[in-house]
């Protein structure tokens, strides 16, 4: 078997390990990314118009994994997407289903879901109305109902964080620390956006240090210098020091996004999964 960083990081103790690693482990032999993934919100636009086109080219690219949020794609029929899928050789370990559909249409959901062959539904978004402290307080026992409901019908769940939930603070508590206290780790992971939560002001590897083993997978996306998102590798974010962290050694996966890649869209991910195809760490 090969010796990674990430093997040995999961073996030996973490932090002891890290400190000899470089002496132990050659550098060609650092880890990488398995399988580099993408949240297809990032294509919204053309996926819309063109879904087994779209899942073509990302394919082409080198993509192996996507995670479906956007672009209609829940209004479409899921047994065509998931034949064109398996043609193409891609999976869908995740999927993103908003708050109102898992309140109000559960079973459609879980169906949705599961024809689409994903193992984890992720909460990708809370509305203004819940952006209080009374609304999100309202809210978060239903993360747990949530993550409850999908373990009997064999999922699990997660939650994806934009910036709000850091810099709201009633009562000097942010949201995202009352997510965190009242919701059960054992069920409710985290699907951790690196990009808005450094935009929020975090910093990232204390970040990832805290949440540890909560965390399922990482929106990998970019900053440049006045805050704007990037491309994968064209920015300012240090991936691969957040990825040899000890506690991302159990990260499941690493989805490209880019709320706002520019028209036509594929150079923009396809920098973005060069980057990460190549990174070690």
């Amino acid at each position: 078997m090969m010796i990674t960083r990430r093997t040995l990081l999961a073996g030996a103790g973490g932090v002891t390990a890290l400190a000899v690693m470089d002496r132990l482990i050659p550098q060609a032999f650092a880890a990488q990314i398995p399988a580099v993934g993408i949240q297809l919100y990032t294509v919204r636009d053309i996926f819309q118009k063109d879904p087994a086109g779209t899942l073509e080219a990302i394919a082409r690219i080198g993509y192996r994994e996507i995670e479906f949020g956007g672009g209609g794609y829940d209004s479409m029929d899921p047994a065509m997407l998931r034949r064109t899928m398996d043609k193409l050789g891609l999976r869908c370990p995740s999927l993103h289903i908003g708050y109102d559909a898992l309140l109000g249409q559960f079973d459609k959901s879980v169906t949705m879901a599961r024809t689409l062959g994903a193992k984890t539904v992720v909460l990708p978004y809370m509305t203004d109305e819940h952006r209080t402290e009374a609304g999100w307080n309202a809210a978060l026992p239903n993360f747990n109902k949530f993550a409850r409901d999908l373990k009997k019908a064999g999922f699990d769940f997660a939650y994806h964080n934009h910036d709000f939930e850091f810099a709201i603070k009633p009562g000097g508590v942010s949201l995202y620390d009352r997510f965190l206290k009242e919701t059960d780790p054992a069920l409710v992971k985290i699907e951790l956006d690196l990009y808005w939560a450094r935009h929020a002001g975090q910093d990232l590897g204390q970040l990832v240090d805290r949440l540890g083993k909560r965390i399922y997978s990482y929106h990998v996306k970019d900053m440049r210098a006045d805050g704007s998102m990037a491309a994968v590798g064209t920015g300012t974010i240090d991936f691969a020091a957040l990825f040899k962290r000890p506690s991302s050694a159990h990260v499941r996966h690493f989805y490209v996004e880019n709320d706002q890649a520019p028209a036509p869209y594929l150079p923009d991910i396809t920098t973005s999964f060069k980057t990460l195809q190549t990174l070690r760490f």
